[in-house]
């Protein structure tokens, strides 16, 4: 998970941004996934966003992802100016 943050940071940070930007996170996590784990998802996440102000985020659970390997998949939506 913590690789998945890092790849937004550095996607935003291409752009000209930082986590700051982002406006937006959805998450589509597999059912397989214990829900316990949730909270792990979480914990990474406020490492990298203003807790305070967090950006607006959605939770999917659905049955799986494009790979069955893949547990979980984070996109951001990020608002740069240039």
């Amino acid at each position: 998970m913590q690789q998945v943050f890092d790849n937004l940071r550095a996607a935003v940070e291409a752009a000209g941004g930082d986590f700051k930007n982002v406006v937006k996170l959805n998450y589509y996590c597999a059912e397989s996934v214990d829900p316990a784990q949730i909270a792990a998802v979480r914990e990474i996440r406020d490492k990298h966003v203003n807790t305070a102000n967090p950006p607006t985020s959605t939770f999917v659970v659905v049955k799986r992802l494009v790979r069955p390997e893949w547990l979980i998949e984070v996109d951001a939506v990020a608002v740069v100016k240039k």
